[in-house]
């Protein structure tokens, strides 16, 4: 599986990055060990996870995973993140100083090892000031026990607020952004995909099937698919009208390749220009090797441009009027 570069690093991480938030959740340790075997067997080196899944024990599992395995823990680039609220005490949340010192640590115990490549903030803290989230972030980074700050689900503004403080004060900035993006969900096109481009950001989408509504098993006749997570977890939200005439064309087009509506979603997110590393979860080995695959897709430029057709953004303002104005420039 070749490889691509993350943002401003010279790290080289795979095109996909197995979402190990199942851990715990869904999985258990058996089947979570027979999971990274396949996955890290793929060529893929890049491994997701958080502390708030499964309260911690989707990184416990990692960890003893990555040690029964034998893995060289050096060949991997390990993600985590902070933010998510971990108990009920009234510390154990959020982005202050107090909880990441505290979450790093409890994280590099539950992963048993003695550093994390890509620390993520998992959301926006509305209580905690940016500026003390960026030098707190900062001063992790110096300890040595985290490699590389990123972010999760913050709007684009406040990521250039973080960026701009960071940048003054001469701390380390984030490298790379992880979002919600896939054919049923576009709008990190608008401010976010742009904010990546020019400030050489990698971006790591998460739920590139939209839940499992891409994998095909969703239809306007079949719309519950009996044996899918977002059969009771009906997440992250989407337009499903809009998105049965996607499925319908990605199903097709598969029907071209002779592949799975999944991996045509899967090959279309990894084609998109700007993104890095499309993180990918399943619930079976058998849907895990279906989702690995799609690396093997190369999509044409007719089939771009029919799925392109289907599912892109209606245009906005100020958007639209960017576009407007920028007729004179060209």
């Amino acid at each position: 599986m070749d490889k691509r570069k993350l943002g401003t690093t010279n790290i080289e991480v795979s095109p996909l990055c197995f979402g190990s938030n199942i851990f715990g959740w869904t999985i258990d340790e058996a089947t979570s060990f027979k999971m990274l075997d396949t996955v890290t067997g793929s060529g893929i080196n890049f491994i997701d996870t958080a502390n708030v899944y499964s309260y911690g024990l989707s990184e416990q599992l990692l960890g003893q995973s990555i040690k029964d395995l034998g893995l060289n823990r050096n060949e991997l680039v390990i993600a985590t993140k902070v933010r998510g609220q971990m108990s009920e005490k009234p510390n154990n949340v959020g982005l202050s100083r107090y909880h990441i010192f505290n979450s790093v640590d409890e994280s590099l115990q539950r992963l048993q090892m003695d550093h994390i490549d890509i620390y993520y903030v998992h959301g926006v803290d509305q209580k905690t000031p940016i500026e003390e989230t960026m030098r707190t972030l900062n001063d992790v980074v110096l300890t040595g026990k985290v490699r590389y700050i990123a972010v999760c689900n913050w709007p684009a503004w406040m990521v250039m607020k973080a960026q701009g403080i960071a940048e003054k004060n001469g701390w380390h900035k984030f490298i790379g952004l992880q979002y919600f993006y896939s054919l049923a969900g576009r709008d990190i096109e608008r401010e976010i995909l742009p904010l990546a481009a020019d400030q050489h950001l990698g971006v790591m989408p998460w739920s590139p099937l939209a839940g499992g509504f891409l994998s095909g098993k969703f239809t306007r006749n079949t719309e519950k698919a009996g044996n899918s997570r977002r059969d009771v977890f009906d997440f992250p939200p989407i337009n499903k009208e809009r998105t049965y005439d996607i499925v319908d064309v990605i199903i097709e087009t598969g029907k071209q390749y002779n592949v799975s509506a999944a991996q045509i979603a899967l090959a279309w997110v990894r084609q998109q220009p700007g993104i890095t590393s499309t993180i990918i979860g399943a619930k079976n080995i058998a849907q895990l090797n279906d989702n690995i695959r799609s690396t093997e897709i190369t999509l044409s430029a007719d089939d771009l441009q029919k799925i392109d057709a289907v599912s892109a953004l209606a245009k906005e303002y100020p958007g639209w009027m960017a576009e407007r104005q920028a007729a004179d420039r060209k």
